[in-house]
């Protein structure tokens, strides 16, 4: 395997992250107002819905951090910059 099957092969490791947070993500977005429709028909006095919003809330936040690292989140992507300006470089 040369350096180009190998850039390659860590791009598309790469992209297939990021489309498995956006799926987490889009999920996420579907069932929960769904899950609060469920918990406003069948027992309004007793809300129960924001547990699995917040718990999964959580687990995709601890996802995004995994995906797009830490900085990213954070919104300075230095690293990601110098990495890509490396790699340019060479």
């Amino acid at each position: 395997m040369n350096v180009e099957d190998t850039r390659y092969q860590r791009a598309k490791e790469r992209v297939e992250e990021i489309k498995g947070f956006y799926i987490h993500l889009t999920v996420y977005i579907i069932i929960n107002p769904v899950l609060f429709i469920i918990n406003w028909l069948t027992s309004p006095d007793n809300l129960w819905f924001y547990w699995p919003l917040l718990g999964w809330g959580i687990g995709l936040v601890i996802h995004m951090i995994w995906v797009f690292g830490f900085s990213k989140v954070l919104g300075t992507g230095l690293e990601e910059r110098k990495i890509q300006e490396i790699m340019d470089k060479e």
